[in-house]
């Protein structure tokens, strides 16, 4: 036979606590709500905006490498570097159009500048003005039709092929003198990965 433990009341000091009200209870489990809500909304916003910048973050990507001409912008920092191609401050009308494949890689970069832009272009390949060969067009036929440039008969073309030992790239480079103040560079770099 098992014995009845007796039943322990309240503490003799220990005042009783009220049974809830239906005000408080309403206030409580509202509170409770707003704290679930932001602890798996907020988290779950973030989420959603994420994911959005990351989609559009692969739009601008796939926009960037499925360009099938020149880009209007400035080459990246990395690509400058890569293919030696240091477009001058100031520079105007700046375009650029990269192609890749196993055997060559190509960067096309166009500009219009001023009479000490050219300088100092010149002078980031080490070369001079001296360098540029009158008349001569340099830009083959291949990379004037992947770019869409057309050099016309009355152009006050100079240019030079600035060669380097591989892996440095080699340069195409055309400069449109026919307003000396403020001449357009084209550039072919290409290297060999």
């Amino acid at each position: 036979m098992t014995a009845s433990l007796p039943h322990q009341g309240p503490w003799p000091d220990e005042p009783e606590h009220p049974v809830e009200d239906r005000r408080h209870m309403i206030r409580r489990r509202a509170l409770t709500l707003l704290i679930i809500v932001l602890l798996i909304g907020i988290p779950a916003g973030y989420l959603v905006i994420s994911a959005n910048q990351s989609r559009d973050s692969g739009k601008d990507k796939e926009a960037k490498y499925s360009a099938t001409g020149l880009t209007e912008g400035w080459p990246s920092k990395l690509q400058r570097r890569i293919y030696q191609v240091p477009v001058p401050h100031p520079a105007w009308h700046v375009a650029y159009y990269e192609t890749n494949n196993w055997k060559t890689s190509r960067l096309y970069a166009q500009f219009e500048t001023n009479a000490a832009g050219l300088d100092a272009y010149l002078t980031g390949l080490g070369l001079t003005r001296d360098d540029l060969k009158k008349g001569h067009v340099t830009i083959g036929a291949r990379d004037r039709k992947v770019t869409g440039w057309k050099f016309g008969e009355n152009g006050t073309w100079s240019g030079f092929v600035h060669r380097q030992k591989n892996p440095a790239p080699t340069h195409d480079v055309l400069v449109d003198l026919s307003n000396p103040a403020y001449p357009w560079v084209f550039v072919v770099s290409r290297t060999v990965p």
